[in-house]
């Protein structure tokens, strides 16, 4: 599958979060939806940006968005780190990468090194309190965020393009 375009059906998809309940993109009718995909569950740029999808779910709600995110992680995975944040917004688990392929999510080593250049982000990362050795291990996927509208049409496309690069949450917020 090839990357997805702006103005596109979004691609519906049924999957389980790692708590075992069934999400589908169809259960989310008339609401707009931020689909956020992100590497493995350990991966410590992934979990600073599910804690800022945890702060400001009150005003991103408010705005009539549901946030479903997508880890390249077993649900054990999911529970050992990122599911620690108790996210009120589904966390799917998808270890066999099925919705990345759906959507066109690449891995990169290059986005690695991208992001292991960036001085003021490696430093955020290590001061984070997420930063762990397992994540080197995981694989280099990039992130990707899609603003899906009411209609379920793609109104943003957002591919990464390192490791904790993804769509500015003032650009969610200020979604009309």
């Amino acid at each position: 599958m090839g990357k997805v375009q702006v103005e596109e059906q979004a691609k519906k998809f049924v999957a389980t979060d790692y708590l075992g309940n069934m999400v589908k993109l169809t259960d989310y009718p008339n609401k707009r939806v931020l689909l956020s995909f992100f590497r493995g569950a350990s991966c410590p740029f992934c979990n600073m940006r599910i804690h800022q999808l945890i702060k400001a779910y009150p005003q991103i709600k408010e705005k009539g968005i549901q946030p479903i995110t997508v880890f390249a992680a077993t649900s054990e995975e999911i529970v050992k780190y990122a599911g620690k944040q108790n996210a009120p917004f589904p966390i799917i688990a998808d270890p066999s990468l099925e919705l990345y392929k759906l959507y066109g999510i690449e891995e990169s080593s290059v986005g690695m090194l991208k992001a292991m250049m960036n001085p003021a982000k490696m430093v955020r990362m290590m001061f984070s309190g997420f930063f762990n050795m397992k994540s080197i291990k995981d694989r280099p996927i990039i992130p990707a965020d899609f603003l899906i509208a009411s209609d379920m049409k793609i109104h943003k496309v957002y591919y990464g393009k390192d490791f904790g690069d993804h769509v500015p949450l003032q650009e969610i917020l200020d979604w009309k």
